[in-house]
């Protein structure tokens, strides 16, 4: 009973649940006081802002993904979706694989429901029963490679892309320094950036790997990992330079990684949608940066933070 009371009512739980009552197999009361037990114990003392969380129906969310076939991305992590509600709002759904625990599921989200970055999708919601997804705040402007592969949207323009490559960056500093403990499983492919109204980039696909497993597992890549980031984050300016998604298909960007950027001419690299508007002296900056960090294989001495501290203080003009 002491229990119940502390649960219900503490004044300032990280995470209120609300809208239904959690379907599952279980008790519904049992897993209730499970999740708020959790929040309890996880909850972050240097943040008191409570976040409310949505729990949306599987019927909701199948009519939203219209049958779940409005699909972003596939990875081993789960498939994302896009969808869109009856009352016009729009969400990135990504479903969770079954195979973890339910109090793991929980502890994820209360892991993403602390994150706070503008250049991060803010966790809306959930749905659990026999199929496990997570809902995030979307927007109606689509994936950085809708963006740069639809030629019936208006082309991205330099400073666009820059301030793109900058935001990610700005995102990817505050998941390695500002989140305890820090956060390295996270997809910097151009699907899963999601860009609002303002073209402001929001990484999308993020985990906290919370089973003790998977995070002892983690802490032993955790170099491996920030040099997949390194090289990951190389690959996505070359996109924003090239407009080409995927280097594998490209000799010449295979040469720019090979060779030094200054050998190379660079009109048939650039994006033909950029036509003149890009500033060269930046263009020939970004591309040697971006083949330094793809070009680090374990031996990087140099981590996201000081790319995103060269950036802003190289390229943001505002």
């Amino acid at each position: 009973l002491n229990l119940i009371r502390l649960l219900l009512f503490k004044p300032q739980l990280p995470i209120a649940m609300a809208k239904s009552q959690i379907r599952t197999s279980r008790s519904p009361l049992i897993l209730k006081l499970k999740f708020l037990l959790l929040a309890w114990l996880h909850r972050d003392r240097r943040n008191s802002r409570v976040q409310i969380l949505e729990h949306i129906s599987y019927r909701d969310l199948k009519s939203a993904t219209d049958g779940f076939r409005r699909i972003i991305t596939v990875d081993p992590q789960g498939t994302t979706y896009e969808a869109k509600f009856q009352d016009g709002s729009l969400s990135v759904v990504r479903e969770v694989m079954v195979n973890q625990g339910v109090e793991v599921f929980y502890k994820e989200m209360l892991c993403l429901a602390r994150l706070h970055h503008r250049h991060i999708v803010a966790l809306r919601g959930y749905s659990v029963g026999h199929r496990r997804f997570l809902i995030f705040k979307g927007t109606a402007h689509g994936s950085l490679k809708e963006h740069l592969n639809d030629p019936l949207r208006t082309p991205l323009n330099w400073r666009n892309r820059v301030q793109i490559a900058i935001g990610v960056a700005a995102a990817l500093e505050y998941l390695h320094r500002f989140c305890d403990p820090p956060i390295s499983s996270v997809s910097i492919s151009s699907s899963d950036i999601i860009l609002d109204e303002k073209l402001t980039p929001k990484l999308s696909n993020i985990s906290c790997h919370c089973s003790e497993g998977l995070r002892v597992k983690a802490s032993e890549q955790s170099k491996e990992r920030k040099d997949l980031i390194l090289h990951q984050f190389g690959t996505l300016m070359l996109e924003l330079i090239t407009g080409q998604s995927s280097i594998n298909e490209s000799t010449d960007l295979m040469q720019l990684i090979d060779e030094s950027p200054l050998n190379i001419s660079m009109d048939n690299l650039i994006d033909p949608d950029l036509g003149n508007s890009y500033n060269f002296k930046e263009l020939r900056s970004l591309l040697a940066l971006a083949r330094l960090c793809m070009k680090t294989k374990n031996k990087s001495t140099f981590s996201i933070s000081h790319v995103f501290l060269y950036l802003q203080k190289a390229f943001d003009k505002t």
